[in-house]
């Protein structure tokens, strides 16, 4: 009897599991249909729906295989948490000591974006390293510290519960209040589903590829 109620168990939770797959799947292909759908390159285009299949079904795995504490919207593709009344701190003292003892290629990161009065966070991924600066691959190069080397309407800042939270919920703030959050791209999605939450210096993404 015991062994009967496993199985069951067991079933249903593999139907569960593909039930949302099967969603985010869905919801990651509307997304990236409409996005692509405004691209101006042709070329571009061909190129990436090429890959789509591809990246969609690993971001899917990787989600549900992952151990994020959040909530799933797995129709929606996104994560769903209690947005903070303010952005997470900037300090700059504490995000160099962070970075000069974990900073290395791969290493998922987030980074404040401050833009035409609003403020949220994008995760991105280190790609290089040279003496007390840094490189991300879509945000460019930043000293220790966190300042941009390329741009000032951004920050990198330290990987806290809280600031991973907000790049992944994809919470915005306007005018330092709480405003509607943005949908991730295809690419934080993936990076998200690599996020070791309980050490995001040691990131899944190495033993994934």
């Amino acid at each position: 009897m015991l062994e009967q109620l496993n199985q069951q168990s067991e079933l249903w939770q593999d139907v569960e599991k593909h039930r949302l797959h099967a969603e985010l799947c869905n919801a990651f292909y509307a997304r990236e249909i409409l996005r692509l759908s405004k691209e101006q390159n042709n070329t571009k285009v061909c190129r990436i729906l090429a890959s789509l299949p591809f990246y969609i079904e690993r971001a899917a795995v990787h989600i549900l295989a992952g151990n994020s504490p959040l909530q799933l919207d797995s129709q929606n593709g996104s994560w769903i948490a209690k947005q903070a009344a303010h952005p997470p701190e900037f300090l700059g003292e504490k995000v160099a000591d962070y970075y000069r003892k974990n900073a290395k290629v791969g290493l998922i990161v987030p980074i404040v974006v401050c833009k035409e009065g609003m403020t949220f966070i994008k995760l991105d991924s280190i790609d290089e390293i040279q003496n007390e600066s840094l490189h991300c691959n879509q945000h460019g190069w930043f000293s220790l510290n966190g300042s941009s080397q390329d741009c000032d309407e951004q920050l990198l800042i330290k990987p806290t519960k809280a600031s991973i939270t907000a790049a992944c919920c994809g919470h915005v703030w306007l005018q330092q209040k709480r405003t509607s959050p943005r949908r991730l791209a295809l690419r934080e999605m993936l990076l998200a589903a690599n996020l070791n939450w309980l050490n995001f210096a040691k990131p899944f993404m190495a033993n994934r590829r």
